[in-house]
């Protein structure tokens, strides 16, 4: 007799291009969707950029109230759970899935997975705050509890609790085929933002919000065109904070050296054009743009609030108070590889991880 497939609730907040909303894609691309089939629930006011595309795999979309008004989130969670008889939530929501896990405790959906992407920075304090609060009681409702790695699974659920092994490793997983270096798009893309064969281009993805720390990240290449010149600083994205961003590459006198690209669909053609990748984050779990940056053969020059799970390939680490002329110097002597590390493949490919957390699902229900 033929199996049902099995629906799990994917429960995030907004739906922009961000780091989480790219690697719950990632899985629903490569789930055998005959089997598992993931139904989205976001924020009502999300731009919902993959809607369309969820939509044409299976999928379907639930625009629900902004957890900031948790009595009407968690009521209207409650009730479509029951309605549609989920049997799996997977909340992707860090601290906050405090709040969908306790609408599926309600509705008695038998499998509620608690899944941190995330950790804090102390510069962060109102939000820190909210974060520290909810986190003791965030797998209060959970039934298994998951992370994008061993940094962002200690900060949520802590040491002990890890260490007994009650947390599944769940990596940010990207299909690396996608992300080879193409000499072609390379020179495509050089030539698009203007640089030569002999240009450093400097790039970074990510939204413009206040972790990724675009402004230092701005310094820091002021200092790097007092070693490169002529190098130029690509920038791929959209968030709260790029007109600022702007304003302050003219005040720094840098904005003829900087591509603001906006958000872009072809981040492995961006990849291939640079010749170092950086990410000055005031805190991450395991970013997935250093993944796909990796498996394009970059180095990757990153700060020491990132997570460490990376540090077996071409990553270096350096602190947020050191100047930046220390990290403009770094930058301008890495090298790339080209060739994406064989380890990385068998870490972070999302085929085999798909299978895994399918397995996970489907034995669940078993």
């Amino acid at each position: 007799m033929k199996q049902e497939t099995a629906r799990v609730a994917q429960v995030l907040g907004m739906m922009y291009n961000g780091g989480v909303e790219a690697v719950v894609m990632n899985y629903f691309r490569a789930m055998d969707r005959a089997c598992v089939q993931f139904d989205f629930f976001v924020d009502e006011t999300s731009a919902f950029p993959q809607r369309a595309e969820i939509e044409s795999l299976g999928g379907r979309c639930f625009l629900v109230p902004s957890y900031a008004r948790p009595f009407r989130y968690i009521s209207a969670l409650k009730r479509l759970f029951r309605q549609n008889g989920y049997a799996i939530v997977h909340a992707q929501i860090n601290t906050m899935s405090v709040f969908p896990l306790l609408a599926a405790w309600l509705a008695r959906v038998p499998v509620r997975i608690c899944h941190n992407h995330s950790t804090s920075y102390p510069g962060e304090r109102k939000k820190n705050l909210l974060k520290l609060v909810l986190r003791p009681f965030a797998r209060l409702f959970a039934t298994h509890c998951f992370a994008c790695g061993d940094t962002a699974a200690r900060w949520m659920y802590g040491n002990r609790f890890v260490d007994r092994g009650r947390v599944t490793i769940i990596p940010n997983a990207i299909d690396l085929s996608q992300y080879h270096f193409n000499a072609e798009h390379r020179a495509a893309v050089r030539r698009e933002i203007g640089a030569n064969d002999g240009t450093l281009v400097v790039g970074h993805i990510g939204r413009f919000v206040f972790p990724k720390n675009h402004l230092f990240l701005l310094r820091i290449f002021r200092a790097v065109l007092t070693i490169r010149p002529n190098a130029v600083l690509m920038l791929a994205g959209d968030g709260d904070l790029l007109a600022s961003c702007k304003f302050s590459a003219r005040e720094l006198g840098i904005e003829r050296n900087v591509r603001f690209l906006g958000v872009r669909r072809d981040a492995n053609r961006l990849y291939a054009a640079m010749d170092v990748f950086c990410l000055p984050s005031f805190y991450e779990g395991l970013p997935v743009v250093m993944v796909e940056a990796l498996a394009n053969g970059l180095a990757c020059v990153v700060s020491d609030k990132v997570t460490r799970e990376l540090d077996n390939f071409p990553v270096e680490h350096l602190s947020l108070d050191a100047d930046a002329l220390t990290w403009a110097q770094a930058l301008s002597e890495s090298q790339r590889f080209f060739d994406a590390p064989e380890a990385l493949t068998q870490a972070f490919d999302i085929h085999q991880n798909a299978k895994r957390l399918q397995a996970f699902y489907i034995t669940r229900l078993s």
